[in-house]
């Protein structure tokens, strides 16, 4: 008991020091930065990025980081695809890179990880259990954590690309009434996108960001097309660039794309509902139907067994 603790107090204070220490570093550049930016789009995020919520988790950090940052680069070899993991996260509108996401990966494995090793000792302390199989018990564990992170990435994106599609019929029809009003198209984007809110308006506040910070716009619109992953929508940006470069008209042009838009959701709908008609013809044919059959018959079988002597 002494010796614990004796341990304890000299981890407590090897924490408070380096903790300490942590804190009291010279401020990194985007620290000093940041507070110059605050009019630009997504500084909130990038400030919670910069600036420790918590001096343990700084402490763990210093303390494991390396060893995590290994394992990352490891996963990035072993795995390969940053090319496809740049690529939906760009399309998720993250402000993470590949090496974060990697990090990410690893931090998810190593609690499934943590889970089955414990898990494989408390049933060590009641029974014999293999060390073998549980070490490769852990490993599973960890690979499956890693593809898990994989797997809810590309589901977050399917999900924000899906509400994209659902917000850009109204978008397309606020910025047509705007352009009809008289407004130029940067005018007609900022106001869409003042009024608006969900996925499009936070990417049109990107867009309106580069703009500010002396991106020509048809560029910014440009490359806001190549990183969407919804067709409709690089159509649209693209059509925008060509009307701020060309002086093409716009507004047919958004009404036509909108009507699309609502006619494939439309669409989609009757597919999806021809789709359930088939799924719910299983409960029918397995299960109500044979329990009708039962109560069709059953009262007749037991009446010709009462009346059989």
């Amino acid at each position: 008991m002494v010796g614990l603790g004796l341990g304890l107090s000299f981890g407590c204070g090897l924490w408070l020091v380096v903790g300490s220490l942590l804190r009291s570093r010279r401020p990194a550049l985007a620290d000093r930065v940041v507070p110059y930016l605050q009019d630009l789009p997504q500084v909130a995020r990038l400030t919670a990025q910069v600036r420790p919520s918590a001096a343990p988790v700084v402490v763990g950090w210093a303390i494991f980081g390396p060893f995590v940052g290994r394992l990352a680069g490891a996963v990035e070899r072993v795995l390969g695809g940053g090319a496809s993991v740049r690529r939906r996260l760009e399309r998720l509108g993250s402000d993470s890179n590949t090496h974060a996401f990697r990090v990410q990966q690893v931090a998810w494995g190593l609690i499934g990880f943590a889970l089955v090793a414990a898990l494989g000792l408390l049933l060590a302390l009641r029974a014999s259990v293999a060390p073998l199989a549980t070490l490769v018990a852990c490993a599973v564990a960890f690979l499956a954590g890693v593809l898990l992170r994989d797997q809810a990435l590309t589901s977050a994106v399917r999900r924000r690309e899906e509400r994209m599609l659902a917000e850009f019929p109204t978008v397309a029809d606020l910025m047509a009434l705007s352009v009809a009003a008289g407004e130029g198209p940067v005018a007609a984007l900022e106001r869409v996108a003042v009024v608006s809110s969900g996925e499009m308006a936070r990417d049109m506040h990107v867009v309106l960001g580069q703009v500010r910070t002396g991106t020509p716009v048809h560029r910014a619109l440009d490359a806001y097309a190549a990183r969407s992953g919804v067709p409709v929508i690089a159509r649209f940006a693209e059509g925008l660039a060509v009307a701020i470069e060309r002086g093409t008209p716009l507004v047919d042009v958004l009404h036509a794309q909108a009507a699309d838009v609502r006619e494939a959701g439309r669409r989609a709908l009757i597919e999806s509902g021809a789709r359930k008609e088939v799924t719910m013809m299983v409960p029918i044919v397995f299960l109500i139907l044979p329990v009708t059959v039962v109560f069709a018959f059953y009262p007749g079988v037991i009446g010709l067994n009462l009346a059989t002597p």
